[in-house]
C-alpha cells in the first residue's frame, strides 16, 4: 500500500475508536473536559509545555549534529512548535514531524538525512519513554502490572526474532533500494547509538519532556475534579501517552480517549473521568501548541517577501494601448 492508503487506514482507525468512546460514554465526559478549563489552567498548561518542547528540541539537535546536519537550537524550538501544532490539528498525529524533516532537510541540503535526523529524534524519545513506562508498569500498582512479566517475555522474544532475521537473511543486492536503504541505517545508528556524548543528552531531553507531558496530564485532571494521588494516576496516565503516540488518530484523537476509558475504569477511578481527562489534556496541549501557528505565520509572511515582485507593466500597457 501506498503512504496514503495507510494514512487513511490510520485516520479511519481513531474515528472508528472514537465513534465507539462517544458511543458508549455518550458526549457529557467530552463537554464536562471542555467547560472544566479557565483561562489560568490554560495559560499554566501552556507554561508547561515550554520545557518539554525545549527538551525535545535539545534531544533534536543532539541527533542532527551526529548525522551531520545540524539544527541550531533556538530553529529547532520553533520547528518543534510548529510540528507539534501541525500534529494536534491535522489527521495522523504525524504530519508535523514530517514537515519538520522536510523543511531541515532542504535547509540542510540533504533531504534524505533531515527526515533521518527527525525520524532517530522520534525513535530516541519513544525508546527512553518505552523504557520508563516498563520500569513504572513493573514498579507501580496499576491495572496491567500483572501482564507485565508476560509482555516482556514477548518483548524479549520479537527482539531475538528480528535480531536472527537480519543476521540470517542473505543480502540484497548492492544497487538495490533495500541495500542503500539498510546502508543508511547502519551509518545512522553509527552516528547516533554508537556515539557516547549524545545519548546522555537525549535520554535526559526525553526524561523531563515525558515528566512535563504527566504535569500537564495531572493539571488536566485536576480540572476536571479528579483527586487521586500522582502515584496512581502516573500509570494511567503513562499508558494514555502510549496509545496517543499511536499513528491511528484524528490528530491525536481516538485512542488516546479509549486508552484513557479504559485505564480509568480498570483502575477504579471511572470511564467517564478518564474521557474528561483526556479531553482536557487534549484541550490544554492544542492551546500550549499555538505558538507553532505564529511560527507558521511568520514563515508564511517571510516567504511571500522573499518571492520576486512581478515585473511592472509599462505605460503604454497601463493604459490599454492608443486611442484614436
Amino acid at each position: 500500500m501506498s503512504r496514503s492508503p495507510w494514512r487513511l487506514l490510520g485516520v479511519a482507525a481513531g474515528a472508528a475508536i472514537l465513534g465507539a468512546v462517544l458511543w458508549q460514554m455518550g458526549t457529557e465526559p467530552f463537554v464536562t473536559g471542555l467547560s472544566s478549563l479557565g483561562p489560568w489552567t490554560l495559560a499554566l498548561g501552556t507554561a508547561l509545555a515550554v520545557p518539554s518542547t525545549v527538551a525535545c528540541a535539545w534531544r533534536w539537535h543532539l541527533i542532527s549534529r551526529e548525522l551531520g546536519v545540524k539544527v541550531d537550537l533556538g530553529h529547532a524550538v520553533a520547528s518543534c512548535y510548529r510540528a507539534q501544532f501541525l500534529n494536534s490539528t491535522l489527521p495522523g498525529g504525524v504530519l508535523g514531524d514530517v514537515h519538520r524533516g522536510v523543511h531541515h532537510g532542504r535547509h540542510a541540503g540533504d533531504a534524505g538525512r533531515g527526515m533521518r535526523a527527525v525520524a532517530w529524534e522520534r525513535f530516541a524519545g519513544q525508546l527512553v519513554h518505552a523504557v520508563i513506562v516498563i520500569v513504572v508498569l513493573l514498579l507501580v500498582p496499576s491495572p496491567v502490572r500483572s501482564s507485565m512479566p508476560a509482555v516482556l517475555g514477548v518483548l524479549t522474544l520479537v527482539v531475538v526474532a528480528g535480531v536472527l532475521v537480519v543476521r540470517h537473511t542473505p543480502a540484497p543486492d548492492p544497487t538495490s533500494l533495500v541495500a542503500r536503504v539498510l546502508r543508511a541505517i547502519r551509518d545512522d545508528v553509527r552516528s547516533v547509538v554508537l556515539v557516547r556524548r549524545a545519548w546522555p543528552g537525549v535520554v535526559l531531553a526525553s526524561a523531563v519532556a515525558v515528566g512535563f507531558y504527566f504535569s500537564t496530564y495531572l493539571l488536566a485532571a485536576h480540572a476536571v475534579g479528579v483527586t487521586t494521588s500522582a502515584v496512581t494516576l502516573l500509570p494511567v496516565a503513562l499508558l494514555v501517552f502510549v496509545a496517543a503516540g499511536l499513528p491511528l488518530s484524528l490528530a491525536g484523537w481516538g485512542p488516546r480517549e479509549g486508552m484513557a476509558a479504559w485505564s480509568f475504569g480498570a483502575a477504579g477511578l471511572g470511564a467517564a473521568q478518564g474521557v474528561a481527562t483526556a479531553v482536557a489534556f487534549a484541550a490544554i496541549v492544542l492551546v500550549a501548541n499555538l505558538p507553532g501557528a505564529a511560527v507558521l505565520i511568520v514563515a508564511s509572511a517571510r516567504r511571500r517577501r522573499a518571492l520576486p515582485a512581478p515585473p511592472r507593466l509599462s505605460p503604454l500597457v497601463e493604459g490599454g494601448g492608443t486611442h484614436g
